[in-house]
């Protein structure tokens, strides 16, 4: 039943991302909305969430929604659904071709599928509790490189919340002087996604929201990978902190995080 119901959800993400595409050939910033400090929206994002929610409505009749723009309030039961209509806004608007769409299910409480769809390279990555990780419907895993001076590094800025940016800036220097290279993106889903498929060793970030992260964490473990908080524990989305490694340099990562998160 998950397999199923993921792969109509490919096709959900599909057609809110060939919406997104459309809109940005004659976007204009004069339709930016601000949510808060560096919090920015567009009519995009939120007819983008209103065609996904609608869509699965009709896959989960009886499911709720937890989105990012707040277009519907439902709350399920047993099962919800996780979305970000369009991950990486702030690029989507400047033209900067790194942004996605991110769904998520939910079966009491626990994450069960979850799929990303990167609008510009045209790359659905998707996965459920009960399968293997695929990439356009190739299987993929994680990187098998076993440090950090082996590794390539993802990670995103503080945009709203600076009370942490001294830990953040130390943990930074220190990291791009013991590994290839630190990578930001701007969307922790393709983050999430391209570390599931060897792309990037880890990606960490704090700060993050249920719906930037949902769908990339099932996909992340279900190609091999570790997602942890900064404590090393399981709990990622109330303690809004994440780190998701090949599994191979969690623990040394943890140990650098710890120097300066505690």
């Amino acid at each position: 039943m998950l397999n199923q119901i993921t792969n109509q959800v490919t096709e959900v993400a599909r057609e809110a991302g060939d919406f997104i595409r459309q809109e940005r050939k004659n976007f204009s910033a004069d339709r930016i909305e601000f949510k808060g400090l560096n919090d920015l929206v567009s009519y995009v994002d939120k007819t983008a969430e209103q065609k996904i929610v609608s869509s699965l409505k009709k896959i989960l009749p009886e499911a709720g929604f937890i989105t990012e723009e707040k277009t519907t309030t439902i709350v399920g039961e047993r099962y919800n659904w996780i979305i970000d209509p369009l991950d990486g806004t702030t690029n989507f608007i400047h033209g900067l071709p790194v942004f996605s769409v991110s769904i998520a299910l939910q079966e009491y409480g626990e994450l069960v599928a979850g799929v990303v769809y990167e609008v510009n390279q045209d790359e659905c990555f998707y996965a459920s509790a009960d399968s293997p990780a695929y990439l356009n419907g190739q299987e993929i895993k994680v990187s098998p490189a076993p440090t950090i001076a082996d590794s390539l590094i993802a990670t995103g800025f503080p945009y709203y919340d600076f009370t942490k940016q001294a830990q953040y800036i130390n943990l930074f220097t220190e990291l791009m002087k013991g590994c290839h290279g630190i990578r930001r993106m701007g969307s922790a889903a393709v983050d999430l996604v391209y570390t599931a498929c060897g792309r990037f060793e880890a990606f960490y970030e704090y700060n993050l929201n249920a719906w930037d992260v949902a769908a990339g964490i099932v996909i992340v473990k279900q190609a091999g990978g570790d997602v942890v908080n900064f404590s090393g524990g399981n709990e990622v989305i109330n303690t809004r902190e994440l780190l998701a490694t090949n599994g191979k340099i969690t623990a040394e990562m943890l140990e650098m995080i710890n120097k300066y998160f505690k």
